[in-house]
């Protein structure tokens, strides 16, 4: 089978790391192969929130697995993103770092509101067409996450730091399953999951559904037991509840449909799950087909169409905090412009579609670049860097969102606050872009660009701006400020030369 017509989407769970492969089939995604393995990262957190050793290493032995299946794939094709363990590790840099290598594609750590829309994205479009509100419910391995929606679009998105291993950790760490440890894990997911009871309540949905993880695990269990197949109900929960209690541990549990890997996790799982029943007032929850890594599939294929949902997120933030959207588009036009110069006089190399996302990013930060006017107008890019760093904006990873931060952040003023992002060639140009731009529209109209021309060399980490003499009599400010900007990068290891011909 040819690869440039597949997907492949990687969801490195706290319980599981899977892969699933498709292929779009008459607009449906069709499996092609779908790979999952108990990797249980969840268990190695330490109390300061450090991976393991063992941890790593179970992780980075997966993904070299998972990498070989889907060598051959384009960036373009791939999608592997990383839900609350990795969120809480204080050393997973150390953890993303090899894992990349080994993988073989970049591993995108995600919000938990991000987390929860691609599970939504997921569930729907497995699901038949209907008018019904849906709740959705994804208990994982360390967290779990609802969602309210109707459709393919999703209105309440929420994550909850609570799910099947840490709770099996802190309420069951001898394994040993008693009604007491029982009824402390469901009071402590009640506390956590307290603010649900508002947002998810039962006026707000007509059914729910359970999107794999401790829920599909259940509902196998019950379904090989004899309830209802694909549903779990309160008394099922009680019945299986008993049986664990009966078991008193996970080494004398006997019942089909429960796997081995998921016996020492299965007693938080159901802990949380029947909190969530008991909160939510539900009778009956149906099992879900699609899960997190089908909603990252979907999303992938989107981000190929106009409608990538990253776009209209970062227009629905620039209207939140009122920027100028005429000036917004000016210093994108200009920005752009400079860009693709920069690109084009350097390696001659770089994939079109490559290219293409380097000036979308650019210009995602343009939109975004006045964001923080509202707060201060001194500082505003200070302000704006906050926002982006402190929102879960659906769509986008946290790495995304730090590199928009950090451009925002370093679209005027000094560089030295961005030692580290200096690094990146492409960050570099798509900074000095942006500088530039801002600079030529500072008077909020369209910029004379006809006496103007920039070269760069990424090797030499050189770029050039020639402006003629005759633009630089006719626009004395721009010729000013373009000088200056000249000295702010000279406490970089980048040059910017400004020659007047």
């Amino acid at each position: 089978m040819q690869t440039h017509s597949l997907y492949a989407a990687i969801d490195l769970g706290s319980n599981s790391f899977r892969l699933e492969i498709g292929q779009m089939d008459a607009g449906q995604l069709r499996r092609v192969e779908y790979i999952k393995e108990t990797v249980r990262q969840g268990n190695g957190l330490d109390s300061e929130r450090n991976l393991s050793e063992d941890a790593m290493a179970r992780g980075w032995e997966c993904l070299a697995r998972f990498g070989e299946r889907i060598a051959g794939f384009e960036p373009h094709q791939v999608r592997a993103v990383a839900t609350q363990t990795l969120r809480e590790a204080r050393n997973r840099e150390v953890f993303l770092a090899k894992a990349k290598q080994m993988l073989g594609f970049p591993i995108e750590v995600i919000a938990g509101r991000e987390e929860a829309r691609l599970i939504y994205l997921g569930v729907s479009h497995l699901l038949p067409q209907s008018d019904e509100r849906r709740l959705v419910v994804d208990i994982g391995g360390r967290s779990t996450e609802m969602i309210l929606g109707q459709h393919e679009t999703a209105s309440t998105l929420e994550s909850y730091r609570v799910g099947s291993v840490g709770w099996s950790m802190k309420y069951f760490p001898d394994g040993l399953w008693t009604p007491q440890a029982f009824k402390a894990a469901e009071i402590g997911a009640l506390a956590v999951l307290d603010e649900a009871h508002i947002l998810f309540n039962r006026q707000h949905w007509d059914t729910c559904y359970g999107s794999s993880g401790t829920v599909g695990a259940v509902s196998d269990v019950l379904t090989q037991a004899g309830w209802p197949e694909g549903r779990v109900t309160r008394d099922g929960l009680n019945w299986l509840k008993e049986r664990l209690l009966k078991a008193q541990k996970p080494e004398n549990l006997r019942l089909d449909g429960v796997k081995e890997e998921r016996k020492p996790v299965i007693g938080g799982g159901l802990a949380v799950l029947q909190a969530v029943f008991d909160l939510l007032q539900i009778d009956e929850m149906h099992a879900a087909q699609g899960a997190l890594r089908h909603g990252a599939l979907y999303d992938l294929i989107d981000r190929e169409t106009p409608q990538d949902v990253r776009s209209s997120m970062v227009s629905w933030l620039a209207q939140r905090f009122g920027t100028d959207g005429q000036q917004a588009e000016r210093v994108s036009r200009t920005a752009q412009g400079l860009l693709q110069a920069m690109m084009a006089s350097g390696r001659a190399d770089v994939p079109q579609s490559e290219r293409q996302r380097h000036l979308q990013k650019l210009h995602w930060a343009c939109q975004l670049h006045e964001a923080g006017m509202r707060i201060s107008h001194s500082d505003y890019h200070k302000h704006g860097a906050y926002i982006l760093d402190n929102t879960d904006l659906p769509g986008f990873t946290l790495d995304e969102l730090h590199r928009l931060s950090q451009l925002v952040l370093g679209h005027r003023g000094k560089l030295r606050k961005l030692e580290t992002e200096l690094q990146n060639t492409r960050f570099v140009q798509q900074l000095m872009a942006l500088r530039i731009a801002v600079i030529l529209c500072h008077a909020r109209r369209d910029p004379d660009l006809s006496g103007l021309n920039i070269q760069c060399d990424a090797d030499r980490r050189v770029a050039n701006l020639q402006m003629d003499s005759d633009w630089a009599e006719l626009w004395p400010q721009s010729a000013h400020l373009l000088r200056e900007e000249k000295n702010a990068w000279q406490k970089t290891d980048w040059i910017f030369q400004v020659n007047v011909n």
